[in-house]
This record gives C-alpha cells, structure tokens and sequence, in this order.
C-alpha cells in the first residue's frame, strides 16, 4: 500500500488539510475588511479637518470686530486681539497648528467664551444626548414596529396609510414642522391653548422630581418633531426588508408546520428582515446628533445645536470648527460602527 501510494504522481505533496483552514481564512478577510473600514474612516477624519478649517474662512465678517459689539476700538487693539487668537500668522501656519492641536484633543479657545472648545462640547453635550436619544429611541421603536405591521398586511388601508404618512414626514422639513407646533401647541390656535413651553429646557426655580418634570414637559414638542420626521426612514426599510423576506421558502415551511402567523412573523421572518434596520439604526444614530442644530435652535434647546447656531453667528472660528468636527465624527463612527457590526450579523459580508 505505501509502494502504491509512492507511485502515484504527487502524492507526496498530498495530506490532511488544515483543520483551521477555511476558518483561518474567514479570521483574515474580516481582519481586512476591519482594516479598510477604519482607514477609510480615518481618511474621512481628515477631510473633515480640513474642510472644516478653511470652509468657515469663507464666511464674511471679521471676527474679532464681532466680538467687541461694534464698539469703536483702535488699531493696535484690534493687532493685539488678532495675535492674541493666532489670526495674524499665514492661513498655511493657521492650518498646521490647527491641525497639530486638534490631532490631541487641543481645539483651541473660543473667541466669545473665552474658554476651551472641549469644555464648551462637554458642557453642552448631556443635553443633546438627552434630546437626541429619547427621539431616537422613540422613532427607532416606532419605525420598526410599523414597518413590521405594514410589511405582513401590505397592501391593505393601514400599509397605505402609514407608507404615505411616513413618506410625507419624512419630506418635511424639521425647522418647519417644529415651527408649526410652536404655534399651534405653544402659543395656541383656536380652540387648542397653549399646552407646551415656546423653548428652553427648563423654567426655573425648580429641584427634584419637578425639576424632572419641568424638563420633560419642555423636551415633548422638540422630541415630537425628530421623531416625526425621522421615523419614515426606518419604517420603509423594515418595511422592504421584510417584503423581501415574505417571499423565502423558511417561511412557507414553517407555516407547513402549523406555525401561528404572528409566531412564523415574530420568530422567522422579522429577525432576518432586521439586518439592514440593524444598519440604519447606527447610522441614524450619529446622523441625528449631527441634523440636530436646526430643531435646537427653533426650540432655543441648550445644546450643541444651539451653540454651533451662536457660534456660527460670530464667527467663533475655533468653536464652530471643533463642533464641524464633532458632528462629522459622530457620522464617520457610527457608520465604521456599522460597517464593522454587519459582518457578526451576516458572515457573507466582508470575506
């Protein structure tokens, strides 16, 4: 038999394969597709630091004239302002030292406030978080749900109307429709009274569990127009993801089995409808803390939004950069985060 096996031509480059093999192999596409998903993150990164510097130069006005409120002010104050805040170096060593600071967390100091970015940021950021993530859970919730229902009766009057209702929302813009419940549910129309805060957070003077509800009662109209507004998106792709699924053999079998309707959609075919929700939910998740500014600046809502409107006003250059860059990340992050989440969810992504 080892003669035999001898004399048959390459045998001895045959063996065993690899018990790893094929697993090795899943292990090294994925390590790729990590590695270009992250550079190309950190290559956006980089546009968006350097838009973000010379796109804000492009706005008129000076300044520093700004910041003394018209005031009548000398030349030389006006050269020691301009060196205090670095605008009488070249725009290249402006740039580099921009580029350099922001690359360690460095950016800058606000020319109104007087104070680091970073703090400002900070500062300001709970409160959006608390805005953005009750509208996010609500119209990720919400979208879901009436996608699903839509989805396994579509067709009917109730898949026609919350497809075209989402669609119409989806549609509006966020400053007009948050306009609009100003007027109707904060200054009254008609036989409908004033029920909502015009804007703010808070109305003051008050601790505990009112203060609580003093905060909620001023964050439903801002937190009912994200969520009309963005929740359509998620409606139509659960919606069309779960079309999709309707049509697949599982089902039909799980069915032959005698499977309730709603078990055969609860158990089989929503969880594989769900991938692409899965995505849009990360990239949601950062585009609403970006998309933000408008809804915050109607509702006078003390967040990033409304400083980057009042920094924007100024200009306060390194405020309404390190904001730009701030915004763009919470994008570039969650769409990498995405990206990289997929893969665990459908192993035919990324080898």
């Amino acid at each position: 038999m080892a003669a035999d096996a001898a004399s048959v031509p390459g045998a001895e480059t045959l063996g065993p394969p690899a018990p790893d093999g094929p697993r090795a192999d899943t292990r090294t596409g994925y390590v790729r597709y990590v590695a270009g998903k992250l550079g190309g993150a950190a290559v956006s990164l980089l546009a968006v630091l350097v838009t973000g510097f010379f796109l804000f130069r492009l706005i008129p006005g000076d300044p520093v004239k700004t910041m003394t409120g018209g005031r009548p002010i000398s030349a030389g104050q006006l050269a020691a302002y301009r060196r205090e805040f670095g605008l009488d170096l070249p725009l290249w060593q402006q740039f580099t030292d921009y580029c350099g600071k922001a690359l360690t967390g460095d950016l800058g100091t606000s020319y109104q406030f007087r104070a680091p970015v970073i703090d400002k940021i900070t500062e300001a950021l709970p409160n959006t978080l608390l805005l953005t993530g009750t509208a996010f859970v609500l119209y990720t919730a919400l979208g879901i749900f009436l996608g699903t229902r839509s989805a396994w009766r579509h067709g009917g009057v109730s898949d026609r109307v919350n497809t075209g209702l989402a669609l119409t929302l989806y549609s509006v813009p966020s400053f007009w429709l948050g306009l609009l419940l100003i007027i109707v549910f904060s200054v009254g129309v008609g036989p409908i009274p004033g029920l909502f805060p015009t804007g703010g957070m808070e109305s003051g003077g008050k601790e505990g569990l009112a203060y609580v509800l003093d905060v909620a009662h001023h964050l439903v109209l801002p937190v009912v127009t994200l969520v009309a507004v963005e929740y359509g998106q998620t409606l139509l792709v659960t919606r069309s993801a779960l079309l999709d699924e309707m049509g697949s053999a599982y089902l039909t079998t799980a069915r032959a089995k005698g499977l309730r309707d709603d078990l055969v959609r609860r158990r089989h075919a929503v969880p594989n409808a769900l991938l692409p929700t899965v995505t849009l939910v990360f990239v949601n998740l950062g585009r609403t803390v970006a998309g933000v500014i408008l809804v915050e600046t109607v509702f006078s809502w003390p967040g990033l939004g409304g400083l980057f409107y009042q920094a924007l006003s100024v200009p306060d250059l390194p405020l309404v950069q390190g904001l730009f860059l701030f915004f763009a990340s919470a994008v570039i992050v969650m769409n990498t985060l995405a990206d990289l989440v997929y893969p665990l969810l459908d192993p035919r992504v990324g080898r």
